[in-house]
């Protein structure tokens, strides 16, 4: 009786309400069903992260936790899977932010809380790892946070006296401390750049950069440190590297002003120092002389960079046929270092050009005593021996009286200038015999040395014209593959200056 007054006093207001009440319903039912997928599809996300977690895809498992996370804000689950990836992928500043949200969101979850103290530890943060540890234990007894705190203790003395120690100069022990300290506490930015700079101060550079290294990615925007680093390759003589090191500084800043200037100066140099190379390999000594010269210039302070550059200047020198010169620098090259193998072998080639037989010998001998089995020195050395031998017996450059580093001009001029003397058809002496044997040592000069081929042999320290090196039978020892000065049975032929 009532319902149906109302319903006939109210009768827009109980269709407007029966109305309300149906979308209400249908917005429930599709709320409820919208939930049931969204977990779904979280509960999916999760299984798959969890499998490629297992199978070490790290980046794959890492997008189906952020995909869990959007999809259910509120699981502290998703957020300590989460974590573990980043974790496992050695981004601990990351994986703080979902440790801190996992506890927010159940505050009595020791796993969470433990891990988030041990990665405050490895960062150093040791006040902030002791509450957390601190927490874990008034929550009830826990062995593994209880070693932790005196753990924590024990660094606190360690790493007081590791900058006891450094202050006042006592750079080992200092080294030794924050050795151990650095392994409980790895991404501490801090601890690494105080042992680079011991190892700095000790002269021990590559230990220094390791340590610097990893600080780049433990501090945002860490230009001094590749600056650092580029520098410290700068000084061991390793320019290449010390220019990769300081374009990752500009690229964080191109107009860091530090790290411009010293980047203008490397560059600068290595383009020197890669041309001499060139120009070296290449058999361009005159411009290997010049690069040389230049990078010496360019960095007149590093002792590395001068005594690199009076390499090239022993080797392109020698090679250049600059033999006193070379043997200059070579020998200031050695007095610094005796065992410096490539200026003992530079030494040697000049040794050579300057017909120094025995002392090419020791050069190649000492170099292959240092590497054994150095080809070039190996090769020098039988070489040296040769040429010894043949000086012993017989010399065309003699005969014809010119240097080693003769060029073909020079060496026609020398025989028209002998032969116009000893031709047996031309002598005005007595002895005959005499300016035969004269004439045939003569042309057979001219015929080896003014014949690539045959002269590359001789330098070799081999004579083209001996049957028995040749291995070739028949004539004697200088009518050789149809050599023959007189070019036919006597003496009656015409003299040719040729």
């Amino acid at each position: 009786m009532i319902e149906e007054k109302i319903t006939d006093m109210n009768i827009g207001g109980v269709v407007i309400f029966t109305k309300s009440l149906f979308i209400f319903l249908l917005l429930d039912v599709y709320l409820k069903g919208s939930y049931a997928v969204n977990s779904m599809e979280v509960e999916q996300h999760l299984e798959m992260g969890k499998k490629l977690l297992a199978a070490g895809q790290l980046a794959e498992a890492l997008q189906h936790y952020h995909s869990a996370v959007d999809g259910d804000p509120n699981n502290y689950l998703t957020y300590f899977r989460r974590a573990t990836v980043f974790l496992a992928m050695g981004k601990s500043k990351s994986a703080l932010p979902d440790l801190t949200k996992v506890i927010e969101l159940k505050p009595d979850f020791t796993a969470a809380r433990i891990q988030r103290a041990n990665v405050l530890l490895k960062q150093g943060k040791l006040d902030d790892a002791e509450k957390d540890f601190k927490s874990v234990i008034e929550r009830g007894p826990n062995d593994e946070a209880l070693s932790q705190l005196n753990a924590i203790a024990e660094l606190r003395r360690d790493i007081s006296e590791a900058y006891m120690y450094f202050e006042h100069g006592q750079l080992p022990t200092a080294v030794d401390i924050l050795g151990r300290v650095i392994e409980k506490c790895p991404w501490d930015p801090s601890l690494h750049e105080t042992r680079a700079e011991c190892y700095i101060q000790m002269g021990e550079y590559y230990k220094a950069i390791s340590d610097i290294r990893p600080t780049t990615s433990l501090r945002s925007d860490n230009r001094p440190a590749f600056y650092k680093m580029s520098d410290l390759y700068y000084k061991l003589g390793e320019a290449e590297e010390s220019l990769i090191q300081i374009r990752e500084c500009l690229k964080l800043d191109p107009d860091d002003k530090q790290c411009q200037p010293h980047y203008k100066k490397v560059k600068k140099l290595v383009k020197q120092i890669n041309a001499a190379q060139e120009a070296k390999v290449n058999g361009q000594y005159d411009e290997c002389l010049n690069k040389a010269k230049q990078f010496m210039k360019t960095e007149p302070n590093e002792e590395f960079y001068q005594l690199k550059g009076q390499g090239y200047l022993c080797h392109c020198n020698a090679k250049g046929g600059h033999i006193q010169e070379a043997l200059r620098i070579c020998n200031r090259l050695l007095n610094k270092n005796p065992e410096n193998v490539e200026a003992l072998m530079d030494r040697a080639e000049a040794y050579l050009a300057s017909e120094k037989w025995e002392e090419a010998i020791n050069d190649f001998q000492k170099a292959l005593n240092m590497e054994e089995g150095n080809r070039r020195a190996q090769e020098g050395l039988n070489k040296a021996q040769k040429l010894l031998k043949q000086s012993q017996k017989k010399d065309y450059y003699k005969i014809l009286g010119v240097k080693r580093t003769a060029r073909k001009k020079e060496i026609l001029k020398a025989y028209r200038k002998l032969a116009a003397i000893w031709h047996p058809d031309k002598y005005d002496g007595d002895d005959k015999a005499k300016a035969e044997k004269m004439f045939i040592d003569i042309a057979a000069a001219k015929e080896v040395l003014t014949d690539p081929e045959k002269r590359q042999k001789f330098d070799n320290g081999e004579d083209p014209l001996d049957p028995e090196q040749q291995q070739h039978g028949g004539g004697g020892p200088f009518w050789h593959e149809g050599f023959n000065p007189f070019g036919g049975g006597g003496f009656k032929f015409k003299f040719n200056f040729n």
